[in-house]
């Protein structure tokens, strides 16, 4: 018999906000679902989506708007904890905290991909990034003594750092659909071809991305970029990529489907990722599969999934010259390029949901059964190396 998961989210896939621990959420607990568990989702809700809604086999129950939902989930939670008897509430921390260990009387599992900190106070307005950085201060005193799965060492780190035991944490990793991301047939373009791909949001970074082109175009003035995502930085990129006097040389493609991007990352020489910190960095792993390396930061996540000089290269964060440097030496040696684009296809064929699942089923199993945290522990064989 499956167990009955009660999964606490902000937001899900249909949200317009919906990103990397949305496609981990439901990747994972859509694979649970299938295999018999019962699944709910507990989501801020939308203008123009439905309240209730079926998606992946996840019941998925939308409240009220972002700004309310955290008052109200813990309420609704406990209330249908008690009506439907639900055998362990899964956290997932990627905006402010549940505390669901001082709200409710099951058993809970905190999912982590990344926690803001002082990176908030960039992200969103002065009161909104206070109440976010205070609000994960009350992580460690409540989850202390719960079991935890995190996306990758560098986000294990930052737990240990912030007052959590190593021995209650699990690493199991993000991965990849490899029916949907996989490598084209057809040749990349002579036509040098760099992507961005991602939220653009003010800590993603884009504009050290766009910053490094202009360098770049000196050496190689025929490189072309396209800037695949939408967010809350979007205008502001625009902006300066006309007064770097981009216009010709930047498409800014907006939110695109996975049909569309998956085409993109193909014909792409490489990803860059400028971001000031990751989780773990899914777009990477899209790319890799797709047979496209990713130049990025030397930030924790991406220095997790990017495996320097073997399936991609890293490079100081914010380092414009650094990060000019690599991408011409790339783009200008093509025998380098596809000796890394055959390391990043098989580095992401290592990333498969089933076995994420497996791991996760395993995890999810032991807390409804109560088992001790440290009991729990487990770290995926892709870190093992």
């Amino acid at each position: 018999m499956g167990q009955r998961i009660l999964v606490l989210n902000e937001r899900d896939p249909e949200n317009p906000l919906a990103g990397g621990a949305e496609v981990h959420t439901f990747e994972v607990f859509g694979r649970l679902a299938a295999r018999g568990h019962e699944v709910t989702l507990l989501a801020a809700s939308v203008p123009g989506l439905a309240p209730i809604a079926q998606i992946d086999g996840i019941h998925v129950h939308r409240l009220v708007n972002r700004y309310a939902y955290y008052g109200v989930v813990p309420l609704v939670a406990r209330r249908m904890i008690r009506e439907r008897g639900f055998d362990v509430v899964v956290d997932v921390l990627a905006k402010i905290p549940f505390l669901s260990p001082w709200f409710q009387r099951i058993p809970c599992l905190a999912m982590v991909h990344h926690l803001f900190g002082t990176t908030a106070f960039q992200q969103v307005p002065f009161p909104v990034a206070l109440v976010t950085y205070l609000s994960e201060k009350l992580i460690p005193p409540c989850y202390r003594h719960s079991p935890v799965v995190v996306v990758s060492p560098s986000t294990e780190q930052d737990m240990i750092e912030r007052g959590l035991p190593r021995c209650n944490m699990s690493i199991i990793p993000n991965a990849v659909d490899h029916d949907r991301y996989s490598p084209g047939t057809e040749a990349k373009p002579d036509v040098p071809t760099v992507a961005w791909l991602g939220r653009v949001e003010p800590y993603k970074r884009l504009d050290i991305f766009l910053r490094a082109l202009v360098q770049v175009r000196k050496t190689v003035p025929d490189v072309r970029s396209v800037i695949i995502g939408d967010g809350t930085g979007l205008d502001a990129a625009k902006a300066l990529a006309v007064r770097l006097g981009l216009e010709d040389s930047v498409e800014f493609c907006g939110f695109v489907g996975i049909d569309r991007k998956v085409e993109l990352l193909r014909r792409a020489h490489m990803l860059v990722n400028t971001s000031e910190k990751e989780g773990w960095g899914l777009t990477v792993l899209e790319g890799n599969a797709c047979g496209t390396i990713t130049v990025a930061s030397d930030v924790p996540g991406l220095r997790d999934s990017v495996r320097d000089g073997v399936t991609g290269v890293l490079v100081e964060h914010g380092n414009v010259e650094q990060l000019a440097a690599e991408m011409m030496r790339l783009l200008e040696n093509r025998d380098t390029l596809a000796a890394l684009e055959v390391n990043a296809v098989a580095w992401a064929d290592r990333f498969r949901w089933d076995a994420v699942t497996d791991a996760m089923e395993t995890v999810v199993d032991a807390v409804a059964a109560g088992a001790d945290p440290s009991d729990i522990r487990m770290i995926s064989p892709v870190f093992c190396d």
